[in-house]
C-alpha cells in the first residue's frame, strides 16, 4: 500500500499554473520536492487538497484569488522619484520596501517608469487571478532523521 500525504512526510510532485481561461501562467512544468505540513512553499489552499492524496495521484482544481495570491489592492501601488533606482533600471525589477520609509514586509516591483518618476506595485505579481493547479504527485516518502 502506497504512503499517503500527511504532516511530516516528504513529498514529489510536478504541477502547472493556468489562469481562469486556461492559459499557462508559465510554459515550464515545475517540479518540487518539500516537506507536507513543515516548510511554507505552497498556499496553504494547495497543501490542503493534497493530504491523503498518494504518488501517482493527479489533482486539478481551481482556486479563487482570496485563497490564492490575495485580491489585487491598488493601494499597494506607489509612485517615487526615479532618484532613489539604480541607472539601469528596467520593469521587473524589485526591492523589499519603499525608498525613503520603514520596511512594510512587501516586496515592490517597477512596473513603469520616466526620467522622474517610477511606479512600484507591491501586489503580488498573481493577486486578483483565479488559478487553476494541475499537480501529480510523483513520489511520498516517510521524513528520516539522522543517527547522530
Amino acid at each position: 500500500m502506497s504512503l499517503a500525504i500527511t504532516d511530516g512526510t516528504w513529498v514529489r510532485l510536478r504541477y502547472r499554473i493556468r489562469d481562469a481561461q486556461g492559459e499557462l501562467i508559465d510554459e515550464a512544468d515545475h517540479e518540487l520536492t518539500y516537506l507536507h505540513g513543515e516548510e511554507d512553499v505552497l498556499l496553504p489552499a494547495v497543501e490542503h487538497r493534497l493530504v491523503g492524496q498518494q504518488a501517482g495521484s493527479k489533482l486539478n482544481f481551481q482556486l479563487e484569488p482570496e485563497d490564492a495570491f490575495g485580491d489585487y489592492d491598488a493601494e499597494r501601488v506607489h509612485l517615487a522619484s526615479r532618484a532613489h533606482f539604480p541607472e539601469d533600471l528596467e520593469p521587473g525589477y524589485s526591492r523589499e520596501g519603499l525608498p525613503e520609509h520603514e520596511s512594510d514586509g512587501l516586496v515592490y516591483t517597477v512596473t513603469d517608469f520616466t526620467d522622474d518618476t517610477v511606479v512600484l506595485d507591491g501586489n503580488h505579481p498573481l493577486a486578483g487571478l483565479a488559478l487553476r493547479f494541475e499537480i501529480e504527485v510523483l513520489e511520498v516518502g516517510k521524513r528520516q532523521f539522522s543517527s547522530e
